[in-house]
């Protein structure tokens, strides 16, 4: 009789410990799902497996993180940026943040910043008037800004300017890299996987190529605003040549980028 009391004590104690235990271990999901969410932020769309590699989790997990970011309406799925041939197969799927899940990222006060620039904008007079003002405006506030990275890219080695730029960028809240861009010899991309401003650069393209402008100015060459975070794309990309691309690509038989300053046609836009 002692064995089956016994037996029967324990199922009764398995009961009353599950609810209790339950809350530690969706804590830890839902850690683990910042985590997931955090590294698109952090690193721009990517795949269940580039995700799983970083964060030394399994694939399976990972899509499961995904599919709850996603029905939460966090990250979004996007087809895969393939440069150069596509290999044969349904291309990778590559998860991105949606407009919602930027939104948990400090992004706050848009709504006064874009008040502000439309009241600059009107207070001149409106139209081509209002657009020049803004500019103005936000060139302003971008050579100011650009004063706090000046340090760093000068005294970083020219072969490191573009990367000592993405760190002095990342901690100012815009977690940025420097990589190689798809021809190396060509140059590199300044890739910025946040905005703090977003949703008033959508509103606002001034604020991208005010930005544009002060990249070249700091990294002493002229540089192209490929794609932004404002016109929908999942990072905002920008092309550093290298100095004597333009030789390398006539060895090679390539073309090099148009490099320019940023325009009203491209920053801010992802140019076709």
């Amino acid at each position: 009789m002692k064995n089956v009391s016994e037996e029967r004590k324990r199922p009764a104690a398995r009961q009353t410990a599950g609810p209790a235990a339950s809350a530690p271990a969706h804590d830890d999901q839902r850690g683990t799902r910042n985590r997931v969410a955090r590294s698109i932020l952090d690193h721009g769309p990517s795949t269940a497996a580039e995700l799983a590699l970083r964060l030394e989790l399994t694939q399976a997990a990972v899509r499961r993180h995904l599919d709850a970011l996603a029905a939460e309406g966090v990250v979004e799925p996007r087809e895969k940026r393939v440069y150069g041939a596509r290999g044969r197969g349904r291309p990778a799927k590559a998860f991105a943040l949606t407009d919602c899940g930027r939104d948990a990222f400090d992004q706050a006060y848009d709504d006064l910043a874009a008040d502000a620039l439309r009241w600059i904008a009107q207070s001149a007079g409106g139209g081509a008037k209002g657009e020049a003002a803004v500019a103005a405006f936000a060139r302003a506030r971008l050579a100011a800004q650009a004063e706090g990275y000046r340090e760093a890219v000068e005294s970083a080695d020219p072969e490191a300017r573009t990367e000592a730029l993405a760190k002095a960028l990342t901690a100012d809240g815009y977690a940025a890299t420097a990589r190689s861009a798809p021809n190396p010899q060509l140059g590199e991309q300044l890739c910025q996987h946040h905005c703090p401003v977003v949703h008033v650069a959508e509103q606002y393209p001034q604020l991208c190529e005010a930005e544009t402008e002060v990249f070249s100015r700091l990294l002493g060459t002229h540089v192209q605003r490929l794609a932004t975070i404002a016109h929908g794309d999942g990072v905002c990309t920008t092309f550093v040549p290298k100095a004597g691309a333009g030789k390398a690509a006539h060895r090679t038989g390539g073309h090099t980028p148009q490099t320019t300053t940023a325009s009203a046609s491209t920053a801010g836009r992802n140019p076709a």
